[in-house]
């Protein structure tokens, strides 16, 4: 198991973050690139054990909201597939890896701003390990900045 991280503080308070990224389906209206998103069995976005369904620069991928706290600012999400590691990246791409990611906020108090912490850890096998690691520390903050972006046209 190998863990990609990113942190970072986010000038919004934290209420306004939660509120746009609790609800699981949510996912269009933060992340760049993602053209559609739905919740199957008609969970809601919520509910634990939901299962979305999102289109990412092309492709499908579903995952599972595997834990949801409201009181602690916490999502966790596990794909339900494991994720083939990009084709036009490298054409000795790693085997595909199964993976989990937790987005958590906490309140910063001066300027009343949100600290969010990303993570998302990842089953590899151990000689992809640095590859798959390298990739979702390049994706993590470009997903965190596209969050800060929808915050500011809200904010608008």
């Amino acid at each position: 198991m190998t863990t990609a991280y990113y942190s970072t503080v986010l000038n919004h308070p934290l209420e306004t973050v939660w509120d746009l990224i609790r609800d699981f389906n949510n996912y269009p209206a933060y992340i760049d690139d993602v053209s559609e998103s739905m919740i199957e069995d008609d969970k809601g976005g919520d509910e634990v054990g939901a299962i979305r369904r999102f289109c990412y620069l092309g492709n499908w991928i579903r995952q599972r909201l595997a834990g949801h706290s409201d009181e602690a600012h916490s999502l966790t999400y596990a794909g339900i597939e494991p994720l083939p590691f990009p084709a036009e990246a490298t054409p000795d791409a790693p085997a595909p890896t199964r993976y989990e990611g937790t987005m958590h906020l906490l309140p910063v108090v001066e300027g009343n701003r949100t600290f969010i912490e990303w993570k998302v850890q990842l089953d590899t096998a151990p000689q992809d390990a640095d590859r798959w690691q390298t990739l979702f520390e390049s994706w993590i903050p470009d997903w965190t900045h596209s969050l800060e972006r929808a915050l500011g046209r809200q904010a608008a």
